[in-house]
């Protein structure tokens, strides 16, 4: 019975009754009643025509009894009547009726499979009154007439019954199993849709800290080649020789940008090995140098013992640092001073950069890419960033990172 798929009906077996019928067994259903039709004429003579058409008909609904078990249903009951009606004795066709009763129950959904216990209760009862007139002189009595037509009612309602209620299990089971199978499939299409979901945002993650790196690396560099440019072409008459030291910064930083670009590529093209030059990830230790080379007039001080900070910590404050100072350089004006205080802590780490240059009257609007992409890096590390014009004039960048403390780090140094 494997080979059919299991019936659907509405729920609590209320509502219009949808038969859902096996796209196999007809084959082996077509030859069991041809074998069963042809038992039945070699051995069993019929009694009479009535009793003959009766038997046939009952035998042959076998072919339909998964394709259609109604119409099986339906010529079996007028294959009984016509032989209760032609023969008075127990015909070889009801060797039938427990299949028919397991098939209506396993094939048939909701309450409508129960009319084949209506009509088997029926049959049970006529059945057993019509055969008990050809048991001849033992039948004499009308009590052991009753308890005769007791005993084949018990019987017959039991070959009704029990095969109904198996082919009712075996409904069930595969419902259950099908239940099951769809439930296990519902969650893998969940846990699917949420690694899809996942990697989705772990690729938007992925694109914004690339964007990040590219705007910080690009935007820094460009502008202290811009400043530098600027600077030497000022200096080139009066003092050749700090003109040439402009050029050393704006060829150092373009080369460095160079290879950070090189490095980025590399990785966006899933081949990290070539054409990158690697180089440690700049931390706190690279502060100093970074504001040296910055292109803006600065100080940095460092206060407190230098801490023992996680590799993306002190990239996160290298980077506050770095883009922070290329505001300045882009919208502070011309003469700005800018003050980088790094703040060490057993705990956090705070960076402060301010400026006194245009500060409120400056262009930017302050909501632009480089503080959005500040602010994102130190979010993702559990920080807080503050930025805004100062009452004094000026603008300040203020980020606290928080960390574990472990072990001791490398000093930062301290440069003016």
């Amino acid at each position: 019975m494997s080979d059919a798929a299991p019936p659907a009906s509405s729920p609590g077996g209320r509502g219009p009754v949808r038969l859902s019928l096996p796209r196999g067994g007809l084959a082996s259903d077509i030859a069991v009643t041809m074998g069963l039709l042809a038992v039945l004429v070699a051995i069993f003579p019929a009694d009479s025509m009535l009793s003959a058409v009766g038997n046939f008909l009952m035998v042959a609904s076998m072919a339909l009894r998964r394709r259609a078990p109604f119409v099986m249903l339906a010529l079996i009951t007028v294959g009984g009547v016509l032989v209760l009606v032609g023969s008075n004795r127990v015909v070889p066709g009801v060797v039938v009726v427990p299949l028919a009763a397991y098939s209506v129950a396993r094939w048939v959904p909701g309450r409508a499979s129960r009319l084949a216990l209506i009509i088997g209760a029926a049959a049970s009862m006529l059945g057993p009154i019509r055969w008990t007139g050809s048991f001849g002189p033992i039948m004499t009595s009308d009590l052991n007439r009753l308890v005769a037509i007791g005993v084949l009612t018990v019987m017959c309602a039991g070959s009704v019954l029990a095969p109904y209620a198996m082919g009712r299990r075996v409904l069930e089971s595969v419902r259950l199993l099908e239940q099951r199978q769809a439930a296990q499939a519902e969650r893998e299409a969940h846990t699917l849709a949420e690694q899809e979901q996942q990697l989705r945002i772990s690729e938007a993650r992925s694109r914004a800290q690339i964007a990040r790196e590219l705007h910080d690396i690009v935007a820094h560099s460009l502008s202290v080649m811009i400043v530098q440019a600027e600077g030497g072409r000022a200096l080139a008459a009066k003092r050749p020789e700090a003109a040439l030291e402009a050029l050393d910064t704006i060829a150092e930083s373009g080369r460095e940008a160079l290879s950070e670009m090189r490095r980025i590529v590399a990785v966006l093209r899933g081949s990290p090995t070539e054409d990158a030059d690697y180089s440690p990830t700049p931390g706190l230790g690279d502060i100093p140098d970074l504001v040296a080379r910055s292109g803006v007039r600065a100080e940095l001080r460092v206060i407190g013992e230098p801490p023992h900070v996680p590799q993306t910590l002190g990239l996160t404050a290298f980077r506050v640092v770095q883009e922070a100072l290329t505001n300045v350089l882009r919208h502070a004006g011309p003469g700005a001073m800018a003050s980088v205080t790094l703040t060490q802590e057993r705990g956090r780490v705070i960076v402060d950069v301010t400026d006194d240059g245009r500060g409120s009257d400056a262009a930017s609007d302050g909501h632009g890419t480089g503080l959005r992409g500040m602010r994102e890096r130190v979010e993702a590390m559990g920080g807080r960033l503050t930025t805004g014009p100062r009452p004094e004039g000026g603008f300040l960048v203020r980020a606290e990172l928080p960390f574990v403390p472990s072990a001791p780090n490398h000093p930062v140094g301290s440069q003016s």
